[in-house]
């Protein structure tokens, strides 16, 4: 007997979740403004992402666009974001997309990271308290140059590995990824960074469904639980923040009682504590969050935050508040985990161990380290996974606090010997004189595809590391010379 077909509910739920939302949210718009922003979702969203300050050379994105046959326009309030709005190649198939010089992204996510002032700021200590899949991270990493530690936080340990990956791939060394509920962090660190976000999460009710963010049905029991969770994160992230600091709130929902109305529940708990600062400097035109919905008035400062509905920028829905401490606030403390570098395993490279290993770097590829470790305040650990580049930062201010990847690896120990790894190539490739080596276009496709090369070298070396690149100098990371070939040692998650 036949089994009958069960429906996907994956199928049904978004286009459903979306009239539910459509319908609960009519009442907050003009009629207007309703038309309009239904006419904006029956048009396909455009891809957008970010360049990589870090990897990628100033106007690549130009070049990008002529040599994929991408149309670009500029994200307003992004100055790295672009939307597709055409392609030949899709944007996520390409060498540069592989090697981290770009992160595909919603526009409307590159929002929060935009909204905080950094400019001031001489290395500062940054936390994201919700940070996986990674995506704001990065923001945040770029817009710093990494140029002081970014604190990169989640609590799911499914979505570590996810969040790791990314951050190794946009190549950042100022940077340490734990997981740890977020609330701990205000009792762990009370007034200690300068920056924090908290793109919260949320029922992502965001009026368009994509896979990263898929919209589905939302009890008002769930919805509830999840605003007591926010504003509970939100307490904790002004707890941890300095006076004088700055706390951007964001979420992918446009559900109020999410948004709009977490912002009014913290400015009654710390009504002389914090203020929601104004966004008009920073939009290309007003996007104001409610004064009220559904019968609730919010505190007058909450309509200084973003909202942005679909039709205002051409992005899915997004909610974003900038926040300024301007008191202390009271908050439970405790003392935070302490677990030393040297209880797992690893120890400072100091001495001549550090002498050989600047001398490698030197001889054998023209890679001068110690005024990269200065210019970004890093220092040598030796651990069991290899050499990193570890913030002087995280040593200075959070020692003991265990991590799921601290630094950006600089050096692997084989048994054929020392190898630069492939995460410090993609990063300063371009800075290696010597040791390099041009393979032609018609091995390329091979070698992406981590195959070995059948390349014999013009000046006869025979052994030793190389690092590859393409005719159009586009660094292509490392292999090692044998007997006339050239052995992959791209890492397996590129191949």
């Amino acid at each position: 007997m036949s089994r009958k077909k069960k429906r996907n509910p994956q199928s049904i739920l978004p286009g459903a979740a979306q009239n539910a939302a459509l319908e609960r949210f009519k009442p907050l718009l003009t009629p207007t403004d309703y038309q309009v922003m239904l006419e904006e979702l029956a048009q396909p969203l455009p891809l957008a992402f970010r360049s990589n300050p870090l990897k990628a050379k100033p106007g690549a994105e130009q070049e990008w666009a002529q040599r994929y046959g991408w149309q670009l326009e500029p994200v307003s309030f992004c100055p790295t974001g672009w939307r597709v709005t055409g392609m030949q190649t899709p944007v996520s198939m390409t060498l540069e997309h592989r090697m981290g010089h770009y992160y595909i992204q919603d526009a409307a996510s590159m929002l929060p990271v935009e909204l905080f002032d950094l400019d001031p700021l001489d290395r500062p200590l940054v936390l994201d308290l919700a940070a996986s899949p990674g995506g704001k991270t990065t923001h945040l990493t770029a817009r710093l140059l990494d140029h002081g530690l970014v604190i990169a936080n989640d609590s799911s340990a499914d979505r570590i590995t996810a969040l790791r990956l990314v951050l190794q791939a946009w190549g950042t060394a100022n940077v340490a990824v734990t997981r740890f509920p977020g609330d701990k962090f205000g009792r762990w660190y009370p007034e200690t960074f300068d920056r924090i976000l908290l793109d919260a999460p949320c029922s992502m009710q965001g009026l368009r469904s994509t896979d990263s963010h898929p919209m589905r049905p939302i009890t008002s029991r769930e919805q509830d639980t999840l605003a007591r969770r926010q504003a509970s994160l939100l307490a904790a992230a002004i707890a941890a923040l300095k006076p004088g600091g700055q706390v951007v709130y964001s979420t992918c929902t446009l559900a109020p009682e999410e948004d709009e109305a977490v912002l009014d529940e913290i400015l009654r708990r710390y009504p002389t504590s914090i203020a929601i600062e104004g966004l008009e400097s920073r939009l290309p035109a007003p996007a104001p969050a409610l004064a009220d919905a559904y019968d609730q008035n919010f505190d007058p400062q909450v309509t200084r935050a973003a909202r942005l509905w679909p039709h205002r920028f051409h992005t899915s829905g997004f909610f974003a508040a900038l926040i300024r401490k301007i008191a202390p606030v009271e908050f439970s403390q405790e003392d935070p985990p302490n677990r030393p570098l040297s209880l797992v395993g690893q120890k400072p490279l100091v001495g001549g161990a550090k002498h050989d290993l600047l001398a490698y770097f030197h001889d054998q590829f023209g890679h001068a380290l110690e005024p990269i470790l200065e210019t970004y305040q890093l220092t040598l650990w030796h651990s069991p996974a290899g050499i990193f580049a570890v913030p002087a930062a995280y040593l200075q201010h959070f020692s003991g606090l265990p991590c799921h990847l601290l630094g950006l690896k600089l050096a692997e120990e084989t048994p054929d010997g020392l190898s630069p790894a492939h995460d410090w190539v993609a990063r300063f490739g371009g800075s290696f004189t010597a040791g390099t080596v041009v393979i032609p276009p018609e091995l390329l496709t091979p070698w992406l595809r981590g195959e070995d090369l059948d390349f014999a070298l013009p000046d006869g070396r025979q052994n030793g590391v190389v690092v590859l690149f393409d005719a159009d100098e586009r660094c292509l990371g490392r292999g090692r010379l044998q007997a006339g070939k050239i052995k992959n040692l791209l890492p397996r998650r590129l191949v």
